[in-house]
């Protein structure tokens, strides 16, 4: 599959500015695997408040970025995905292993562990900053129907 760019994301993913936090698709089987990346700027607005004078991309927003990669996958191949959201579970097993500071470049992973009924997932995700890990975790969700 080729690499994917923002048009291509903003297609798939419904996030917007400045809550789409995935740049750019680096590589994908189209079902199981995906690896996406984010570059950190100090222009991003949470670096206002956190922290002033020491800037650190919120823990959140690591494991959120993690759940768009794992969006895009689930949905990246899909003709109805317009009519679709996937609403986050849960994450398990999580853990912060460096801070994400401006300048960095996440390269976030997502694979598929388990899938029941088309519709709940289960999927290991990690985002590394050149080769460490600075979050993982287990995330899940559901994949729903929009009501019009």
């Amino acid at each position: 599959m080729p690499m994917r760019d923002i048009q291509d994301i903003l297609k798939i993913l419904p996030q917007r500015y400045p809550f789409l936090l995935v740049d750019r698709i680096l590589e994908t089987d189209g079902e199981t695997y995906m690896v996406g990346l984010k570059n950190v700027s100090i222009n991003e607005p949470f670096f206002q408040g956190h922290f002033p004078g020491h800037p650190v991309m919120p823990g959140a927003l690591l494991v959120e970025a993690m759940a768009q990669a794992g969006v895009a996958l689930l949905l990246g191949n899909d003709p109805e995905r317009q009519s679709k959201l996937v609403y986050f579970a849960s994450i398990d097993r999580c853990r912060f292993r460096r801070p994400v500071v401006p300048g960095d470049q996440l390269r976030i992973e997502v694979r598929v562990l388990r899938q029941r009924a088309r519709r709940y997932f289960k999927m290991s995700g990690r985002a590394l900053v050149d080769g460490e890990v600075a979050v993982e975790g287990v995330l899940s969700c559901s994949v729903a129907a929009v009501k019009e």
